[in-house]
């Protein structure tokens, strides 16, 4: 054996030989150990806590989560509010589990539960007078199956909570998963009835895509590959502008609402909120209706109609005069200061965003502006539309077309001799005056003041139609286009029509010539009385077509000017003076309503006689503005059904004349108390169309 000794070199060699084969083992031992750790953390990771590390990273994903924003103010031309938004207080959920069918239902009994829980709070502290909610309405607002909202999307499911449910869900929160009270805003308008129709109202975004403007909003905001800003992306239970101004400056009035970033998971359900960006308000209207003015103009004919079924007018009294329609509108500036669609309603019934079946049986023939659209009070062929024929309102535009197409001068004379025939011989049509009145001698003027349906059918419509034949309709609608007759006023109200244009239907009236002889005295054409008013004051300024203003400025929040509008000039017709002069020397009719008027004015009466079931009505049409010299005040009033215009219309015009005087004054010096003055200054004739 041999002996170790330490300076044995051979054993010293052998030593160190082993340790390096310890080590190298030991190596390969360590690495297989952490490779078999690797391999089995990763199979951890793949198969055990892979769905949550997934689930966390898609957590990552942030949706904007809406806040409504608040809608600004209407007010009318005095700063009066007509329109306007208060806080209220809602019950929102959003849901926390997956109920819907897809899911198999096998948490819809949770929320039924849910359901039940919030109607029993409701029915206890709720409001007693407010509508109730039944448990199915409840179910409908969890939209459970995602029609209206996506997974994380708050509901809505009350408004308006009283004091007492407020405090019980802010004690009891944590019993109901998902909830929260978020503040929005409650429109309202004016319970005196300002101009509703006018002003119009509002609806929920769901309930509004079937006008244009919201179905593309909505198309838009679907589509996957368009990045909006959040704050204007709208929620389906927003309420917008469906009609009249509301619906106009939808844009302006909405503002934009806020958001919250909530984190969502992979099942598309919320995680907490990161960030909330609150509401801006919207920006502030103020229109050029006067409530003052306004309210005369709506008790006005209220009074008229009432008036109407009792006192006999033409021989008789007239019970289906239940319609009135009336548009005040400045000479020189535009501005209308009332808009009067009568019978009216209180816009209040849309503040939930649609309206009770017993409301709708109420308002469905009325809620409409009959001033800018034709409707049917009743049912269809039991009367009138809105819009009726122009009667004899049309003569003044009549001498107008004959003078400058030379067809007379302003020294024609014409013996009236009560009737006027055309058609081919054998087989002519006869058209008396009103009454069959026989008035002699006369020029142009006096054609239009003792509204001579011969002089206009003899002297324009039979000329006409002599000196252009077949072309003669297209030369008389030129001149209709050119003073807003038949085509749309410029206003900018949602839904207004045109008019209807009938000397175009050649059929119905039987010949070209038929067509020419009818028109000139105002039985072939309808026209809203918008179109009437904006056509009155083209007689008054001397051919200049104002644009109608409805909104004389648009403010912020604070009060700053953001916008104004000034007059505004669609067309002119130019005319020599004479001819202004003419018609404007016609327009003196008698009218006894206004026997004791302060102001020399110039008007027009019209009686247009069309046929409603199987008999003939006469509808009663007036135009004036006021003073003749110097004008300021255009009105147009119609009352389907009421007769003569000189006895149904005419008195209505003449209260609408002094409410403006009492207001603004006709004169520039308002008539009224010193409130009344002090209204003097939204709208005016300072700043119009010289």
């Amino acid at each position: 054996m041999t002996e170790y000794t330490p300076d044995n070199p051979e054993q010293e060699e052998t030593k160190k030989k082993g340790n390096l084969n310890l080590r190298i083992n030991l190596f390969f031992f360590s690495t297989f150990i952490i490779f078999c750790v690797i391999i089995i953390r990763l199979a951890i990771l793949q198969f055990v806590e892979g769905p949550t590390l997934t689930e966390k990273e898609s957590s990552n994903i942030v949706k904007d989560v809406p806040l409504p924003p608040i809608r600004g103010t209407i007010y009318d031309a005095a700063g009066v509010p007509l329109a306007y938004s208060t806080p209220t207080q809602s019950l929102y959920i959003t849901l926390m589990k997956d109920y819907s069918q897809k899911n198999g239902s096998k948490n819809r009994p949770e929320a039924e539960q849910i359901a039940q829980r919030l109607l029993d709070v409701f029915d206890k502290y709720g409001d007693p007078a407010a509508e109730k909610m039944t448990k199915q309405d409840i179910i409908d607002a969890m939209d459970l199956d995602y029609k209206k909202y996506a997974g994380y999307s708050p509901r809505r499911i009350k408004m308006d909570l009283s004091q007492k449910e407020i405090a019980y869900f802010s004690e009891h929160k944590s019993e109901f998963p998902g909830i929260s009270i978020e503040e929005e805003s409650v429109r309202h308008y004016d319970p005196e009835t300002v101009a509703v129709q006018t002003i119009g109202y509002i609806r929920t975004f769901s309930g509004s895509k079937s006008l244009s403007k919201y179905k593309e909003i909505d198309e838009k905001q679907r589509s996957s590959d368009v990045t909006t800003d959040p704050g204007l992306v709208y929620t389906e239970p927003e309420f917008v502008g469906f009609d009249g101004l509301e619906l106009m400056y939808q844009d302006e009035l909405r503002g934009k609402n806020g958001y919250k970033k909530v984190p969502i998971n992979p099942r598309n359900m919320p995680e907490g909120v990161d960030e909330v960006v609150p509401p801006v308000k919207g920006n502030n209207i103020y229109s050029t209706i006067n409530k003052q003015v306004q309210l005369a103009t709506e008790q006005a004919i209220m009074d008229q109609l009432s008036w109407l079924h009792t006192h006999p007018v033409s021989g008789r009294t007239h019970p289906n005069a239940t319609t009135g329609f009336a548009v005040a509108m400045e000479v020189k500036t535009g501005n209308v200061v009332a808009m009067a669609s009568m019978p009216d309603y209180d816009a209040n019934v849309w503040q939930t965003g649609s309206v009770s079946p017993d409301n709708w049986k109420k308002i469905q023939n009325i809620y409409l502006n009959g001033t800018i659209r034709s409707f049917n009070p009743g049912k269809k062929g039991d009367h009138p539309e809105s819009v009726v024929l122009l009667g004899s309102t049309q003569k003044p535009l009549s001498v107008l077309v004959g003078l400058n197409e030379h067809l007379i001068t302003t020294n024609t004379y014409y013996e009236d001799k009560g009737f006027a025939k055309f058609g081919k011989e054998g087989h002519q049509a006869r058209v008396q005056n009103s009454g069959g009145h026989v008035y002699g001698g006369m020029d142009p003027a006096r054609a239009i003041e003792k509204s001579s349906n011969a002089f206009m059918v003899d002297m324009i419509g039979k000329r006409l139609y002599d000196k252009y034949k077949d072309k003669s309709i297209e030369i008389w609608d030129e001149y209709m286009t050119k003073f807003g007759l038949g085509v749309l006023t410029g206003s900018g109200l949602p839904g207004e029509w045109k008019g209807r244009k009938e000397y175009t239907n050649i059929k119905q009236a039987g010949s070209v010539q038929s067509a020419m002889a009818y028109a000139s005295f105002g039985q072939q054409g309808k026209y809203t009385t918008l179109q009437l008013a904006q056509y009155t004051v083209m007689l008054a300024n001397e051919g200049k077509r104002l644009k109608p203003q409805l909104v004389s400025k648009i403010t912020d929040e604070k009060g700053n000017i953001v916008k104004t509008f000034k007059p505004e000039v669609l067309n002119t017709v130019s005319f020599p003076k004479s001819y202004w002069n003419e018609i404007r020397r016609g327009m003196k009719s008698e009218v006894s309503a206004f026997g004791d008027f302060p102001y020399d004015f110039a008007r027009k009466t019209g009686t247009s006689t069309q046929q409603v079931g199987h008999q003939l009505v006469d509808n009663g049409v007036f135009i004036a503005y006021a003073p003749r010299e110097n004008p300021v005040l255009a009105v147009a009033v119609m009352i389907p059904e009421g007769g003569f215009g000189s006895q149904s219309a005419a008195p209505v015009a003449r209260k609408i004349f002094d409410a403006y005087d009492q207001v603004y004054g006709l004169d520039g010096v308002p008539k009224g108390n010193a409130n009344n003055q002090a209204a003097n200054g939204t709208t005016g004739t300072t700043n119009g169309v010289q």
